[in-house]
């Protein structure tokens, strides 16, 4: 039995360190490669502070701690606890919300536009992180020479469009290689800061907290415009959470400690020490800790990590979609699968190339990193206190903690969050409002669409006629019955679907086998197969089947139909005709929703993905039928 129990515990040491090698790769490469400008915008920004002494020190103490507070026992320590079966990030945080707040509809509406918003600037900073990384990276050629300057932007893009017209092909292959670069790039990091520290060893007193205090009681309102560029080296903490569901809380918080928050300090610590030693290095503080000869090689190595960061940035982009697809907050989009065994690797076109397109337009528009880090840290606080909020809401109501203690909880991290947001967003004017755009442009489609579907399920039910009656007129009435089975999806398990009206009085006549097929997505990430179907004989061979996914599941009707038991009932696909409802929406003017909303609401709708496609319906098994609906 010892033995076993040893081989046990070998394994397990095994899985987690393979895990935690893996999270190195995906989940740390943007705030990992945070050190190409994060002390550069400090001293070398818009709100830039002479590199002396204090300075320095005061910088690295709010760094370290920053790091400690926000990052290590916020993200990784206490909201990681937080999770929907597992899964972490915003989505899943708003899941959970929904549930504990079901009692009290008016907080529940308040805490969903809050998380709604939380999620649209999730899409603001999704386009600056690939920008700022790359653009950082390439730009270690101006350190190199100067005559490489304006082969920067070009070499930038062309990284950035090819990575993009890669995901088409799936990352499992280029993911491979993700965890063993971002391991030397790690190393790398901590080596270059080891070196610089034993050189001015007096660097490491920034530990104290009282640097950090001192540096703002000295330059007080300046100092406060300073965590505008700190918050740059929190960069990617949300992903943290966010990406849990991929590889569990132990690895993520094994790498983070253990590795790569060391790994960051001291490369952070040691970019310090050069600039005590050598303020002119504030131009560029990372590449001037290399020598010479090592300046191509890492551009090439810091490059390749900032592609690794894009790279995770982008499937977390294609995975909050498909959530907020899910749980109704975006129409369907065309998903593909770019691996037969992950279902998690996912491309979806639209997103792909819009991000794309508006990461191209950042770079040409903002032209270098400097630029680009005025328009960062709105978007991303605002993320993080939101994620605050909500999760000390679900917390409070899953883990019943007393008032005092939630809110003395709130308040502490709120602070901090507030504090850094405050700072950003003294840089709407310079760039700032980039993000900001496009996180209330998201908002408004999020919200409009979630409003919209309420509106026109609200108009479905009111023109609905009950099931019940028209069951037993169709007992007492027989029409025709043809040989087949026939599945009509309705997003109503209570009303007779319009397509079924139709098919009746169009063609007189019924399949011997009727399926009134509704899917619901459930605010759990995955739902079991054993609890997929739920099946409701009606008599007279109708049948209520309801679907459940989670909202990181896949669907696929005919795969779960397939699942089905009824006696006598085979679901076999040449057999079965699926119906589905189109409607044409007239925008009106009715109190519900703005003209205007209703106008954008109707434009999302025609350019959705269709239902077959998304449900994987056999196309030549499916029969639409047209209805009109005024909203």
């Amino acid at each position: 039995m010892q033995q076993t129990n040893d081989e046990v515990s070998s394994h397990q040491k095994q899985n987690l360190t393979a895990l935690s090698i893996a999270a190195i790769g995906v989940v740390y490469g943007d705030i990992g490669t945070s050190p190409l400008y994060t002390l550069k915008e400090v001293f070398n920004g818009v709100h830039s502070i002479p590199a002396n002494h204090a300075n320095v020190l005061g910088i690295l103490s709010l760094i370290f701690w920053s790091l400690l507070i926000v990052v290590s026992l916020k993200y990784v320590v206490f909201i990681m606890r937080a999770d929907n079966k597992g899964e972490g990030g915003i989505m899943a945080l708003i899941a959970l919300m929904q549930r504990v707040t079901e009692k009290d509809s008016r907080l529940r509406w308040i805490l969903l536009v809050l998380g709604i918003f939380g999620a649209a600037l999730f899409f603001g900073d999704g386009l600056i992180t690939p920008a700022i990384s790359v653009l950082s990276a390439v730009e270690g050629l101006n350190v190199a020479t100067p005559t490489l300057e304006p082969y920067v932007i070009p070499i930038s893009l062309g990284v950035l469009i090819a990575l993009f017209k890669i995901q088409r092909n799936g990352t499992a292959s280029v993911g491979a290689l993700f965890g063993p670069v971002m391991i030397i790039w790690f190393l790398t990091l901590a080596v270059l800061g080891v070196i610089k520290i034993f050189q001015y060893p007096d660097v490491l007193y920034a530990i104290n907290p009282m640097y950090a205090v001192d540096y703002f009681l000295v330059h007080e309102w300046h100092g406060f415009l300073v965590l505008g560029a700190v918050v740059l080296a929190l960069t990617g903490a949300e992903a943290l959470y966010a990406d849990m569901g991929h590889f569990g809380k132990h690895p993520i918080r094994a790498a983070w400690f253990l590795f790569v928050l060391p790994s960051l300090l001291l490369n952070y610590f040691g970019q310090g020490a050069l600039l005590i030693h050598d303020p002119s290095a504030a131009v560029n503080p990372f590449y001037k800790m290399i020598p010479e000869w090592g300046i191509y090689p890492m551009i090439a190595l810091a490059t390749i990590a900032t592609v690794i960061a894009s790279q995770a940035v982008i499937t977390g982009t294609f995975s909050v979609t498909r959530q907020a697809i899910q749980l109704g907050f975006m129409p369907r989009m065309e998903i593909l699968h770019t691996s037969a065994k992950e279902i998690g690797q996912i491309y979806i076109p639209f997103m792909n190339w819009g991000m794309l397109v508006g990461i191209i337009l950042l770079i040409l528009g903002f032209q270098s990193s400097s630029n680009l880090a005025a328009a960062y840290g709105v978007a991303v606080t605002g993320t993080m206190a939101i994620d605050t909020i909500l999760a000390f809401v679900v917390v409070r109501g899953l883990w019943k903690w007393s008032w005092p203690t939630t809110l003395i909880g709130m308040a502490f991290f709120l602070s901090i969050d507030l504090a850094f947001f405050s700072a950003n967003s003294m840089k709407i004017v310079q760039g700032g409002w980039f993000p900001l755009a496009i996180g209330i442009g998201w908002f408004t489609l999020m919200s409009t669409w979630k409003r919209g579907r309420q509106i026109l399920f609200e108009r479905l039910r009111e023109g609905a006629i009950a099931l019940e009656p028209f069951l037993a007129s169709i007992a007492e009435h027989p029409p025709i019955r043809v040989p087949g089975i026939s599945v009509f999806l309705t997003a109503s398990p209570e009303g007779v679907p319009h397509a079924l009206l139709h098919n009746l009085v169009h063609n007189k006549v019924l399949h011997e086998k009727v399926v009134l097929l509704t899917v619901q997505t459930m605010d759990v990430p995955w739902v079991p197969n054993e609890e997929r179907l739920e099946i409701h004989p009606l008599g007279n061979e109708f049948y209520r089947v309801v679907i459940y996914y989670g909202f990181k599941d896949d669907p696929d009707i005919p795969d779960a139909l397939s699942q089905c038991k009824i006696e006598g009932m085979e679901f076999n696909m040449l057999e079965t005709s699926f119906f589905l409802s189109r409607e044409t929406l007239i925008p009106t003017k009715m109190p519900e929703m703005a003209l205007w909303r209703e106008k954008i609401f109707v434009h999302m709708a025609r350019n959705g993905s269709s239902a077959t496609a998304f449900f994987k319906i056999p196309t030549n098994r499916v029969i639409e039928l047209g209805s009109q609906v005024e909203l």
